[in-house]
């Protein structure tokens, strides 16, 4: 049996393809590498060019690969841009996701894990945030995950189609053995880019926003490891392999750091000072959100293994500094 990735060439799907191999897992990888990467995806594990709302694609797949379970990536996922660009999420995020949902049932395959975020709940009354509060998104990227897991939902109830639908908050961080990490060109993840500024690669990091109802007037964030991420997606398939019930679950540490809280300490894990200039606010960005993760942990028995942001910076920093050594030679 098979696990098939989509979005496996990009920042968590690459990751998610090491945490499946190193379990012994076969995997299969489908991606359009319109923000994706080639060479991210380890030797050895097939590669499809294509797009999820491909449904014949899909099905193909599927059969061809005799597939298990479908853990679903792919997705545009930019704050800012949605709001900008907002039928680009509606047709990458919502659409594609419904026709490959479609193609998961037409295909009878059972077991399905979603890709959504903590931008659902758009901007909670009370922190941290629970999966029992009602969602309620400020922008098109958690409208757009909204839809799809309504979408989810609604299938699992009519056709059987076991799920579960994990919510994100801030993922950062790189594979602890330096096999994969964040490679995309002008990220726009905070941790990133204060990593790219502390290595030159940036002459300044903006703030946007500095009037808050926060303690330092920055935004506050719940950052998770990418590699405790992907952990929980491993641990979502054990538990949906038992049979047991669909679930939405929050993927965070359950507590915040301030916007200049992570600069500081990027500081102080470089060694560098780099430039940091205040702006206005982004368009769809709440001041705080952090996650209740009592129901994660409870129910998958997840247990993280990098939950401390020195180290989540330490990891991206090391991968910075591979693909600066990469770009050299």
């Amino acid at each position: 049996m098979t696990v098939l990735v989509t979005g496996g060439a990009g920042y968590i799907g690459s990751h998610m393809i090491f945490e499946l191999l190193d379990a012994g897992e076969q995997v299969i990888v489908l991606d359009n590498l319109s923000t994706g990467f080639q060479q991210a995806v380890p030797e050895g594990v097939p590669l499809i060019i294509g797009d999820t709302g491909d449904q014949v694609l899909a099905c193909r797949l599927i059969r061809e690969y005799d597939v298990e379970a479908i853990i679903h990536f792919a997705a545009s996922l930019i704050v800012p841009e949605s709001v900008r660009d907002p039928l680009k999420y509606y047709r990458n995020n919502t659409v594609n996701s419904r026709a490959l949902i479609e193609a998961s049932v037409s295909c009878g395959l059972k077991k399905f894990i979603f890709s959504s975020t903590c931008a659902v709940y758009g901007n909670p009354a009370k922190i941290p945030v629970s999966e029992d509060t009602p969602p309620l998104p400020i922008s098109p990227y958690g409208s757009s995950k909204l839809m799809s897991e309504i979408i989810l939902r609604d299938a699992s109830k009519a056709y059987g189609l076991d799920h579960v639908s994990l919510r994100y908050f801030n993922v950062a961080g790189a594979d602890p053995k330096g096999r994969a990490g964040q490679s995309t060109k002008d990220a726009t993840q905070l941790i990133k880019v204060a990593v790219e500024a502390a290595m030159g690669l940036r002459s300044k990091v903006e703030v946007f926003g500095t009037d808050y109802q926060t303690p330092d007037r920055t935004c506050i964030r719940d950052y998770i490891h990418v590699s405790d991420l992907c952990r929980a997606h491993l641990d979502a398939l054990h538990y949906l392999r038992t049979g047991r019930q669909s679930l939405t679950l929050n993927c965070g540490y359950g507590r915040g750091f301030s916007v200049r809280e992570v600069l500081d300490t990027v500081k102080r894990v470089s060694g560098v000072d780099f430039s940091i200039v205040d702006v206005g606010r982004r368009a769809g960005d709440p001041p705080e959100i952090v996650a209740e993760t009592h129901r994660i942990r409870q129910t998958l028995g997840w247990q993280p293994r990098f939950d401390d942001l020195t180290v989540i910076i330490g990891h991206a920093l090391n991968w910075e500094q591979t693909l600066l050594q990469t770009a050299r030679h």
